[in-house]
């Protein structure tokens, strides 16, 4: 779909809800396409009012003459949407005396973090609100965007990790996995930010992350955090993308950024509410032998992380692939609405990238690798999560290469990265 819209999953499980009674809240961050994809499911709908809260006019209406927003745009309407309503600061509490005086009107409103609908909105509408999240693009969608007919493919290709069963055998031809990588390579490096992937050229591509990332800090962070000095958080987000995938370690974050530790800990909660980046917790087996403390830092979007270290070269080009390859990982799980997900670390060092948990089976190991070949085994660390966890399944996922071919009933799998969905 080179020239037109971009259908995004998360259409499908809206419209799933318009029927039912609660209200639906978008979140996501800035430039993520939550007001062009309300607007697509505005105009398939009749009888149906779409505001935002950037005008003023608007706004002050909603939160000064509640009774007569509620006349004029409530009342006459099956569905009302309510774009930008983090400006809304009393939002929650006006939302559920609306919602309790017209019932039969659905609400559907998006806010670009989730700490401003926390505050303003969920503690007055527990029971009368379902929360979703709409990040920039997922590889499929990436896809979907820059060629149709590999979207087709991949569509048919790609396997959910989170699955009981796995696949034992599929077969990939060479100009297709080419092509595949190619294109996963470009989203690594670029990131899924709408306006970045529909950016023609890549200064062009980096021109959009730019701004995306200045207009960010010096429009919204700045006040929303309440700082005073910026650069303190623009020191820290640094030193956290130069080490996606590595323990965080408080003391160095502390140092490098001038926040205290208790300050510390409060921006990285901020980080993560408002999409930037966020940590990943360890997953527990026996606590004797693990670390259970420090949890790892990902980037919600690579294309973000690398515009903030300057890095824009090639996967083949780039010292830190593997940890941009386990970010971009990361990412696309995150989007596929893996909540569980963990990682593995004893205290020898043994370390699994990533453990999943798919429903009714046993936790299952995730290694990402750059390359691998068909002489490749498990690695050790695979190895020794199955030892400590029997019934586990262990999948590596790899870039480029040829795999080996599993044997026939074992629980051991190797896929290509850019197929996981």
């Amino acid at each position: 779909m080179k020239n037109g819209y971009v259908k995004r999953k998360l259409e499908d499980t809206i419209l799933k809800y318009l029927k039912t009674p609660e209200i639906i809240a978008v979140v996501g961050p800035r430039q993520s396409g939550k007001t062009t994809m309300l607007r697509r499911l505005y105009e398939s709908l009749k009888r149906a009012v779409f505001l935002s809260f950037e005008d003023k006019k608007i706004l002050d209406l909603f939160e000064k003459e509640t009774d007569d927003f509620i006349s004029l745009y409530v009342k006459n309407n099956d569905y009302v949407f309510i774009d930008e309503f983090q400006y809304a600061k009393t939002g929650g509490k006006i939302l559920k005396y609306i919602y309790d005086l017209a019932p039969k009107a659905k609400i559907i409103i998006s806010g670009s973090s989730a700490i401003d609908l926390t505050v303003r909105a969920l503690k007055h509408l527990v029971g009368r609100i379902f929360i979703f999240t709409l990040y920039p693009f997922d590889f499929e969608e990436f896809l979907s965007f820059r060629d149709q007919q590999y979207f087709n493919l991949y569509q048919k290709l790609k396997i959910n990790i989170m699955q009981s069963d796995l696949p034992r055998n599929f077969s990939l031809g060479e100009n297709v996995r080419q092509t595949l990588a190619e294109y996963y390579q470009e989203y690594a490096i670029f990131g899924g930010y709408p306006r970045a992937v529909t950016a023609s050229a890549n200064e062009e591509k980096i021109e959009v992350l730019k701004n995306i990332y200045n207009t960010y800090f010096l429009r919204e962070v700045k006040d929303m955090a309440g700082l005073a000095d910026d650069y303190k958080l623009a020191n820290l987000i640094k030193a956290l993308a130069l080490q996606i995938g590595n323990l965080i370690e408080y003391q160095e974050l502390s140092r490098l950024s001038e926040f205290s530790y208790p300050t510390l800990k409060k921006y990285l909660n901020f980080l993560d509410k408002t999409f930037i980046c966020q940590t990943l917790r360890p997953f527990h087996g026996n606590k004797r032998n693990e670390i259970v403390k420090n949890p790892k830092v990902f980037f919600l979007d690579c294309g973000l992380r690398n515009y903030i270290v300057n890095d824009f070269r090639k996967i083949g080009e780039r010292t830190d692939a593997g940890a941009l390859l386990e970010n971009t990982a990361f990412a696309q799980f995150i989007k596929q609405n893996i909540n569980d997900l963990r990682f593995w670390r004893t205290k020898q060092k043994a370390e699994v990238d990533f453990v999943v948990t798919p429903p009714a089976r046993s936790p299952r190991a995730v290694e990402i690798k750059k390359r691998v070949n068909k002489r490749d085994s498990l690695a050790p660390s695979l190895r020794q999560f199955q030892k400590a966890m029997p019934q586990s399944d262990a999948v590596c996922l790899y870039y480029e290469g040829d795999a080996p071919v599993a044997d026939t009933g074992s629980n051991n799998y190797f896929f290509p990265l850019f197929l996981v969905a």
